[in-house]
This record gives structure tokens, C-alpha cells and sequence, in this order.
């Protein structure tokens, strides 16, 4: 998923885990593994647009069908034979599983903890990065490396 995909002639770049709409996206395809029927490009748009803090007219339906390309040639869903309605594979549905909670309850936390603009200094694991921050530019200062 982290690198771009080719199947046949058809090309899909790579699904960032940090990219913030690759998270919407699997976010917003946990609304979807129940339904009997699947869901459409309106759906997902509808859902993927909140996340992202949009309306969904601010998304084209060809800038979905992008997506939902991206998605189907990853093999996260799979399109209905013979409509224009996708389902969540077994595989997607792990990977979006996986890929939300880590995604908000560890790394989006942990970033604003370590990051000086976002943290204050009493933070312990800011102080801890602040000190293998000054323990690597004191290794690099001996050592003679170019900063």
C-alpha cells in the first residue's frame, strides 16, 4: 500500500499511512462494511468530504472516482459486478481497522507531544526527544559532520 501499485495498464500511487486523506478514507470506509447493497461514489464522497472537513460539492465525483480506483487497484474494496457500487474487502476492512487507531490514538498524539510548537517543555516525552535531539547534534559536532 506504501508504494504505487500496477495491475494490468492501470497504474495507483501509493496510500500514505500519515497522508490525511488516506486516513479520511479509511475512516470513512468503516461506515461501509455492513451494508448488503455496498456504497456509491456519492456515499463515500458524502462521509470522506466530513472528515476532511469539506462539503461534499467541494469534491468532484471524478476526484472520488480517482480514489475509489486507488482503493479497488489496492485491493481494499471491490467494485458489484454490473453496478456502480463497491464493497469492503476482508482485507481493506483489516487494514482500515488497523490503520485508524493507530493512526489517531498514537501517532497524531504522540506528534503533538514531541513537536516544540505544539507541546509545552514539561512534557516528558518532549524532554526525552529534546535530549536525543542534543545528544545527536553533540555526536555530529564531534564527529565534524555538516548539520
Amino acid at each position: 500500500m506504501h508504494r504505487p501499485r500496477r495491475v494490468a495498464t492501470q497504474r495507483a500511487s501509493a496510500l500514505r499511512f500519515a497522508d490525511p486523506k488516506v486516513q479520511s478514507l479509511c475512516h470513512a470506509l468503516l461506515a461501509f462494511p455492513q451494508l448488503p447493497g455496498g456504497f456509491s461514489n456519492r456515499h463515500l464522497r458524502e462521509r470522506f468530504a466530513a472528515l476532511l472537513g469539506q462539503s461534499p460539492a467541494a469534491l468532484t465525483a471524478g476526484q472520488m472516482t480517482d480514489h475509489l480506483r486507488r482503493l479497488r487497484l489496492h485491493q481494499l474494496i471491490k467494485r458489484i459486478a454490473g453496478t456502480h457500487r463497491y464493497r469492503l474487502t476482508d482485507f481493506g476492512l483489516r487494514v482500515a481497522l488497523f490503520f485508524t487507531p493507530i493512526y489517531n490514538r498514537l501517532l497524531r498524539p504522540g506528534l503533538g507531544r514531541i513537536l516544540p510548537d505544539f507541546s509545552k517543555p514539561s512534557c516528558p516525552l518532549r524532554r526525552a526527544f529534546d535530549r536525543l535531539d542534543q545528544e545527536i547534534t553533540t555526536w555530529v559536532q564531534q564527529a565534524h559532520f555538516a548539520r
